[in-house]
């Protein structure tokens, strides 16, 4: 990675001397180059081919994103309404982590770009949108090769100009933002947690209820999704299905090394077809498929063990899949694990069933703890009856976690909404959420015979409401445990 000459931050001056700038070059404290000559400065000015885009069509989304920013003035007329994209964070010194806009700004503009600001202006007859970006880089004062986010370093940001055809939207320079919000008047809020300078702006004009209000809004509005977004879930998965057969592909080379090459091979499908993974890969072979959010993947892979696989492609405009399938890494169920994971298929099914519009959200976990809980009072784990086993949730030892969780911009989608709303509410069409029920059995629970410790199973799918019932968008993933080593069998061939 070079290092030679970008500073440590944006420059707001010039690259000629210091007689000319505003501020000093920043450089690195170790760059090998003492300072940029007049000459120099000057020739990098010029000789520069146009490269402005002219020919832009709006992005694919933006009728879907108009519409979105209609819904959200209707609900607070009157109002000015911010909200950021977030800012780069820094990894390590000089290094930043991957840049991914925050939901709620993506899904009402399309952008993903950092520094990024959806304002909402109230006007007689609603609000006037304008986001707030960072132009191209300047070439006058030096920014395009000096800077450490300067194009020559980073890649090109498209002009403000060009941003308003791709959006729909407006484009202004962000820079100017902060203490153009400083000086407004009237009732504002601003979605908190992704730019500490917006917020500062902000400070005595914004109410953290207020505030939560709005977030609380984006979150509920997008438990229901459109044409648009049901079509990036089902590319969300469908992707996640040729990942999770490149897996199975080389499961020889994984036992070789170890989880990690499943979570490389599975990574690299995501950056082939998409943006990336959705959610760090859970690869968990053996007692690790027992911990449930599995992340280190650095155990080793066993003939004979299960794999829990659970992962998801993120597409290019942030929709995850979450998709998870526990596997014989060997091709072969042995009879304790058939088993278990039978007992797990046939919860999933329950689950599955009972999602269908006018249905209560709670349906599906209790359908699936129902059954699990059956399996254990007849395999003589807990004592029965099943009834008082889920009154007293004596199941929970062996299944841990709910069975499932909207999904859409975030694995875990729709966080911030109201109780009433989401667990405690009706499912409606256009709802995708996830059924994924498991048992668990860790390798200390003297609890349950020998045979059965070390086995993790879990099996989940993505789920759309229909108006007629439900559409698994991941059912190209084979589940029933005959039918999952058969395919394993085909793609070995």
């Amino acid at each position: 990675m070079s290092e030679e000459l970008t500073p440590t931050e944006p420059i707001a001056a010039t690259a000629a001397g210091p007689e000319e700038s505003e501020e000093p070059i920043k450089q690195r404290k170790n760059g090998l180059y003492p300072g940029v000559s007049d000459e120099l400065a000057e020739n990098m000015k010029s000789g520069w081919a146009d490269t402005d885009l002219r020919d832009l069509e709006p992005i694919p989304q933006a009728a879907e994103t108009a519409a979105r920013r209609a819904a959200l003035s209707a609900r607070f007329p009157g109002e000015r309404l911010v909200i950021p994209a977030g800012n780069l964070k820094t990894r390590s010194n000089d290094t930043e982590y991957p840049f991914r806009a925050s939901v709620e700004y993506t899904w009402l503009t399309g952008n993903q770009t950092e520094d990024g600001v959806l304002v909402m202006e109230p006007v007689a007859d609603g609000h006037r949108a304008t986001i707030y970006l960072l132009p191209r880089s300047d070439r006058e004062n030096g920014e395009f090769w000096l800077s450490g986010q300067g194009e020559l370093w980073v890649g090109r940001r498209h002009s403000l100009t060009e941003a308003g055809k791709l959006y729909g939207i407006p484009a202004s320079d962000v820079r100017e933002l902060a203490g153009a919000l400083r000086e407004a008047t009237g009732p504002v809020r601003v979605v908190r947690g992704y730019d500490a300078g917006i917020e500062a702006a902000l400070t005595d004009k914004v109410t953290a209820e207020r505030d939560e209000e709005l977030r609380v809004y984006l979150s509920e509005a997008r438990l229901v999704k459109d044409a648009f977004e049901i079509g990036e879930l089902q590319k969300a998965v469908d992707s996640t299905v040729r990942g999770f057969e490149d897996v199975v592909k080389v499961l020889d080379k994984a036992q070789a090394t170890s989880e990690r090459y499943i979570e490389g091979t599975f990574f690299l499908r995501a950056r082939v077809e998409g943006n990336d993974v959705g959610y760090g890969s859970i690869c968990a072979a053996g007692p690790h498929a027992c911990t449930l959010h599995w992340v280190r993947n650095d155990g080793p892979v066993r003939p004979g063990d299960l794999l829990l696989l659970d992962a998801g492609v993120e597409t290019h405009t942030y929709y995850t899949a979450d998709v998870t399938r526990t596997l014989p890494i060997d091709g072969r169920y042995t009879g304790i694990q058939k088993k278990i994971y039978d007992a797990v298929y046939e919860a999933q099914e329950a689950g599955i069933a009972a999602v269908r519009p006018g249905a209560k959200y709670r349906d599906f976990h209790d359908a699936s703890q129902r059954v699990l809980a059956a399996k254990l009072v007849e395999w003589g784990l807990v004592e029965g009856p099943v009834e008082r086993v889920l009154e007293l949730g004596l199941q929970r030892r062996w299944t841990l976690h709910g069975t499932g969780h909207m999904l859409g911009l975030d694995v875990h989608d729709c966080a911030a909404a109201r109780q009433e709303t989401y667990v405690d509410g009706v499912l409606e069409p256009g709802m995708c959420l996830t059924v994924e029920p498991g048992l668990y059995f860790q390798a200390d629970d003297l609890t349950v015979p020998e045979e059965y410790r070390g086995i993790g199973v879990r099996i989940e799918d993505d789920i759309l409401v229909t108006e007629d019932g439900n559409r698994n968008l991941s059912a190209a993933l084979p589940r029933r445990s005959d039918e999952v080593e058969a395919w394993m069998a085909a793609l070995k061939k």
